[in-house]
């Protein structure tokens, strides 16, 4: 209880900062359990060649003792002097584990072996050598459970390079935030019924399974994103969508009309989840789509653009309508 409190005091204390290059004041250095023991078999090695006037083993415990020391400042330079970059973090769905990367930047002239970077305290290290007057990625995961800007955990390095005997490490605390969309739902139901576009009769309309009926017989050059396949593995029949029925209608994703679970009203999360699942659907199907969330409104369009406004919206969405 009393460590945590102490960690929390200290990880508190240190600067937020993308990017930060490590020196003696921010690089820590403390023996192993395999340096402690190597520093108690030296301890004996002495006493034993002092009490029986060893020449060899007076040799012996100080080449060793040389050699530790010579590696406890090759360990301690592997570190200091890097630069940790944290690379712009891509948007994450939220019950998945995210993953940031950083970039090590060495201006030394030799290579930098074995520097592991992790979230601080979870033990999942990611390893790599950084070359010489060069860089480095490393890809550092982590859970997320709750949608919306969520800070970027604390991280730490670490090197144990040469003999493995001392442990050098630094902790980090990125500035940066990550995006987190709400997490799709998995047996999400079908699209909702698309709107008469305003002035135009569209012929087609919607069936139960979700597809909608504006389609013709496939044509040679058609993509294939524009195949029915559910209607494929029905009839047998190739057919691919009209894009010129479907302008005739506007799909408009409602969190009002997200329906009932369970035949309860939703939590915010649920419908929002709900939500979620409709966007990639309707985005995986090229579909135009519009979402509505209480006073927010986001016009139809189509494309990757249009689908990463939407799901920013849905993670950054305050309060439920009504």
């Amino acid at each position: 209880m009393i460590k945590a409190r102490l960690e929390k005091f200290w990880l508190s204390r240190l600067t937020a900062r993308d990017s930060t290059t490590l020196t003696q004041r921010t690089v820590y250095i403390l023996p192993t359990p395999p340096g402690w023991m190597m520093a108690l078999t030296l301890l004996v090695l002495l006493i034993a060649s002092i009490n029986y006037q060893l020449n060899l083993g007076y040799v012996l415990t100080f080449l060793l003792a040389g050699s530790a020391l010579v590696g406890m400042h090759v360990c301690h330079g592997t570190l200091r002097g890097i630069t940790l970059n944290l690379v712009a973090p891509e948007p994450q769905f939220a019950g998945t584990s995210a993953s940031v990367t950083v970039q090590l930047v060495s201006q030394r002239r030799s290579i930098r072996h074995g520097i592991g970077v992790a979230v601080w305290g979870s033990g999942q290290w990611s390893w790599t050598d950084v070359p010489a007057r060069g860089s480095s990625n490393v890809q550092v995961a982590f859970p997320v459970k709750n949608r919306g800007l969520q800070p970027i955990p604390t991280l730490t390095a670490e090197t144990r390079f040469p003999l493995g005997t001392f442990r050098v490490w630094t902790v980090w605390r990125p500035a940066s935030k990550i995006l987190i969309y709400p997490a799709p739902e998995i047996h999400a139901p079908p699209l909702p019924a698309g709107q008469a576009s305003p002035g135009a009769t569209p012929s087609q309309h919607r069936s139960d399974t979700g597809e909608f009926d504006g389609v013709r017989n496939y044509r040679r050059g058609d993509p294939l994103k524009t195949v029915v396949w559910k209607k494929v593995a029905k009839s047998g029949e190739l057919v691919s969508r009209d894009s010129q029925q479907i302008q005739g209608f506007e799909l408009w994703l409602d969190l009002a009309n997200t329906g009932s679970f369970g035949g309860r009203g939703a939590s915010l999360e649920l419908r929002l989840s709900r939500l979620c699942a409709w966007v990639l659907a309707a985005s995986k199907n090229d579909l135009p789509f519009g979402l509505r969330l209480n006073a927010l409104e986001i016009g139809p369009a189509i494309g990757e653009n249009h689908k990463k406004a939407c799901l920013q919206a849905l993670a950054l969405c305050a309060s439920a309508a009504g």
